[in-house]
């Protein structure tokens, strides 16, 4: 974990702020005691009524030491919330390390298997076949994690290539789904027509294609039932277009909803789910959402009742004609 420099470290910024309110008051009081005395002496010289003189001194200093507590209690409530989410960091990369190591070995382990087998035996063609398969799974799966690492580091810097271009975001969608059926051949994915006419929307496609992935490929993960299904509706109004993703899932503990974009958060293991997250893909989603200048928001009805995103783009203006398709099965 990187660590911050030391000059804009809270713990260094905090020293050295209650240092300055110490010399500030120490120079402060000795000026007090110099010049009480020699008021003192002038009100004694002219018999002068010198309450009112040392009152306001006096809640002076009481303001200043006010002042000192009140700045060092909440530099250790600073120092104290910082280190908390320091820890907090900490403990996801640590934990996010642990399994992403655990999900690269697996796979290299596995090839390494099959390819002391067919090294050290003469197997049949049908047997061949079957472990290729094993193998072209095992090199899908280290390949998924490398991009997300690597999709990570592209977003994080800004190096990611492409520019924003207004395009018709149903139809993206939905080349996007067909261009990639061999990927969710397990799933059924409906994409709803637009009520009115084209939703144009100015997009980063390779982007917005990264995003698309990892919804669907999320959704297509965390379900136990039978047959995935996925429906994405759309719905515009003056200034923002919403595309909801909702699937026949796992669903979303409410106390999850929001942590689930953190990066490195990784939610309560279920039985239901074999194959865990990497804490990388919905922090990707919500990181290219706002690229675009929009957020994603999760919601479920509860304990295996599916789950909702909901993601809201900025619109451009381009209504049409209302649509009399029919949604379409992909």
């Amino acid at each position: 974990m990187k660590q911050a420099k030391w000059f804009i470290h809270p713990v260094f910024i905090f020293s050295l702020s209650t240092v300055a309110l110490a010399i500030s008051l120490f120079l402060y009081i000795y000026w007090y005691v110099g010049v009480s005395e020699n008021l003192k002496s002038v009100v004694r010289r002219y018999q002068l009524d010198g309450n009112q003189f040392f009152e306001a001194q006096t809640w002076v200093v009481i303001l200043i030491l006010s002042l000192l507590v009140a700045a060092i209690m909440l530099g250790i409530l600073i120092i104290f919330i910082y280190n908390l989410k320091t820890l907090q960091l900490y403990r996801l990369q640590h934990t996010f390390i642990n399994n992403f190591t655990h999900e690269l070995k697996t796979p290299v382990t596995s090839l390494k298997i099959y390819l002391e087998t067919f090294a050290k035996y003469q197997l049949p063609r049908e047997e061949q076949l079957k472990y290729i398969g094993f193998m072209l799974q095992d090199t899908e799966r280290l390949s998924g994690n490398i991009n997300s690492i690597l999709n990570l580091a592209r977003i994080e810097s800004r190096l990611h290539e492409g520019e924003s271009t207004p395009v018709d975001l149903s139809e993206t969608i939905r080349q996007f789904v067909t261009q990639n059926r061999h990927l969710f051949h397990d799933c059924d994915i409906v994409v709803a027509p637009p009520v009115a006419g084209p939703l144009i929307c100015p997009l980063i496609v390779p982007l917005f294609e990264m995003l698309l992935m990892n919804i669907l490929t999320n959704a297509m993960k965390y379900n136990a039932s039978g047959k995935p299904r996925i429906d994405i509706t759309f719905e515009q109004d003056r200034q923002s277009l919403h595309i909801r993703f909702r699937d026949n899932g796992i669903g979303i503990p409410k106390e999850e909803r929001k942590r689930i974009f953190n990066k490195f958060y990784q939610g309560r293991h279920d039985e239901r789910v074999p194959v865990g997250g990497s804490g990388i893909g919905l922090y990707l989603v919500q990181q290219i959402a706002r690229l675009h200048h929009g957020k994603v928001v999760a919601d479920s009805e509860g304990d295996g009742k599916g789950s909702v995103f909901t993601l809201t783009l900025p619109a451009m203006a381009a209504r049409g004609q209302i649509s009399n398709l029919s949604p379409e099965v992909l």
